[in-house]
């Protein structure tokens, strides 16, 4: 008898959330039986978005110990709980806070290895598994080695795929890029989020000799699963706006190469967006409009009109945007597939191919 393809997904928040939804409401063209989710906390005000998962087809499971509360507040919890859910899940998605994806690994998932196919981590969890971010690193994966893997973040996804574009050489190996230096300018907070909202820029401290803020060092590893050593080195600032994380780049090249080949990579790249905005707002709307759960699913929007090719062909500056969670979320449900169907996992990622925007 077939096992049943589940999806367990842990926390709500602001990767949880849209990937509960996405796997969800795809489930049947992605060839999942079951999607489940774990809410650790009975809050009143998070019952109305936990419902509307629920009518989307994903089962809510909790803690034994917090079944009552969760049913008190009106919550439809499933017959089964936490460890149960954990047991029977082919794969599991860890969306928790920093550091709770590695307590849940010593805790939990290490006891369950021999049950599931895989454990992915989002991008805060660094050394929880193989870094991964689709589109940059996919050939890294191996599937005698990798049960667990973490997703790295919005922004490093970001890096990664201007470094996977414009740095390889005819054959697609990365050996063209002498130097990266990257600017972040991050969004205060999440437009779901309460809390960590600024009222001015704050610059950001270089707390790591060698790679500046650890976006820099977060790429250098994630490339570093390809055997590559790359020169990188990032600052960061956070802006007081809900909308983007931007980024502006200067990659030094070894070879030259021409403005006009620079543009065409980026159009002939399928996880690239390029627009001619050069305002965040204009394009978060753009997803908002048109995106899947208002998300966009590129890897970085590039803005054209900022991309200059200077010092003989062999330096590229210019400024482009990260579509936040949207990114990660491709990357987890590539990852998810890679785990169910190994050998089909980019032919049934396909379904998302319209929201990954070419232009916007």
């Amino acid at each position: 008898m077939r096992r049943p393809k589940i999806v367990h997904i842990i926390g709500t928040g602001t990767i949880g959330e849209p990937l509960i939804g996405l796997l969800s409401t795809q489930k049947k063209n992605l060839g999942i039986d079951e999607v489940t989710f774990h809410k650790k906390s009975p809050l009143l005000s998070d019952r109305a978005k936990i419902n509307s998962m629920i009518e989307e087809g994903a089962k809510f499971v909790c803690d034994k110990e917090k079944k009552d509360e969760f049913l008190k507040l009106g919550y439809h919890p499933a017959s089964f709980e936490t460890l149960e859910a954990l047991e029977q899940a082919s794969v599991v998605i860890d969306c928790t806070p920093q550091g709770i994806g590695h307590e849940n690994k010593q805790k939990y998932y290490e006891k369950f290895k021999h049950n599931t196919l895989g454990f992915i981590a989002q991008g805060s969890e660094f050394g929880f598994g193989k870094m991964y971010a689709k589109g940059s690193n996919d050939e890294a994966l191996n599937r005698s080695e990798d049960q667990f893997i973490q997703v790295v973040s919005c922004n490093t996804h970001n890096m990664g795929i201007l470094i996977k574009t414009l740095g390889t050489d005819a054959r697609g190996d990365i050996n063209n890029l002498a130097e990266g230096r990257f600017v972040l300018m991050r969004r205060a907070n999440d437009v779901s989020q309460e809390k960590s909202y600024i009222p001015a820029p704050q610059a950001g401290s270089h707390d790591d000799p060698k790679f500046g803020t650890h976006h820099a060092r977060d790429a250098y590893h994630l490339f570093k699963t390809l055997n590559v050593d790359l020169n990188l080195y990032s600052s960061a600032i956070k802006i007081n706006t809900q909308y983007m994380h931007s980024l502006w780049f200067n990659l030094r090249l070894k070879n030259p190469v021409t403005k006009d080949e620079v543009i065409q990579r980026f159009v002939e790249n399928p996880l690239v967006s390029i627009t001619y905005k050069k305002s965040a707002n204009l394009i978060f709307s753009f997803g908002r409009d048109h995106g899947y759960f208002g998300r966009i699913l590129t890897q970085t929007v590039v803005s054209i009109p900022t991309i200059e090719v200077t010092q003989q062909g062999k330096e590229i500056v210019g400024f482009c945007f990260t579509p936040q969670d949207g990114n990660s979320l491709l990357s987890t449900i590539s990852a998810t597939l890679w785990y169910l169907y190994p050998d089909a996992y980019e032919e049934k990622l396909s379904v998302f191919k319209k929201y990954c925007f070419q232009e916007i």
